[in-house]
């Protein structure tokens, strides 16, 4: 672990403070006319997900930490488990479906995800920014609904509901974004 000065903490940094770990989302760095100049934090606790607003001094230091990140598989669900494969060693693991959050509903057959571990244990996951997704339910066109900036309710494989273009139809492959839901394009 290297130690850091509290003003070069930086978005996406992992750091050790009051005793568990830690994951920056936001840096703001702060002048005020007096006293000296502090880096204003916002942090996510990387075990239990609550978040923390702190200040950092330039003379304080921090233990930045650096994560082992591992490629992975996602297999299939058990239950309430989700199970991935590890691509180089080829062990299998076993999650809830609650590590995963919203992110779980995303998942397909043999999707490629890379797992943050800290001390050997699974922290976090990363999964595709886009995924392709068949239509299942939707509403037909209705004849003159051509306004570009029109959507229609769509029901996906999956069962996440989303808007859609009025031009894509049931049975309709389309790329979908992973961060909100959101229809992106159709694919090809």
């Amino acid at each position: 672990m290297a130690k850091i000065n509290g003003n070069e903490i930086r978005p996406g940094n992992v750091i050790e403070h009051q005793g568990t770990i830690w994951r920056a989302v936001k840096t703001e760095h702060v002048k005020p006319g007096k006293g000296g100049a502090f880096a204003q934090v916002e942090l996510k606790n990387l075990i239990d997900g609550r978040k923390l607003n702190e200040r950092f001094r330039a003379a304080e230091t921090v233990e930045k930490i650096r994560l082992e990140q591992k490629d992975f598989n996602y297999l299939f669900e058990n239950g309430d488990m989700l199970v991935f494969m590890d691509q180089e060693t080829f062990e299998q693991i076993e999650l809830p479906r609650e590590f995963m959050g919203e992110m779980a509903d995303y998942l397909q057959d043999g999707t490629a995800v890379q797992m943050e571990f800290y001390e050997e244990k699974p922290i976090g996951c990363e999964i595709p920014e886009q995924v392709i997704l068949k239509v299942t339910d939707t509403e037909p066109v209705v004849k003159g609904q051509t306004a570009a900036n029109s959507y229609k309710p769509a029901v996906l494989e999956n069962g996440v509901r989303t808007a859609v273009p009025p031009f894509v139809g049931v049975g309709e492959k389309i790329i979908v974004s992973t961060a909100d839901g959101s229809y992106v394009r159709r694919a090809d």
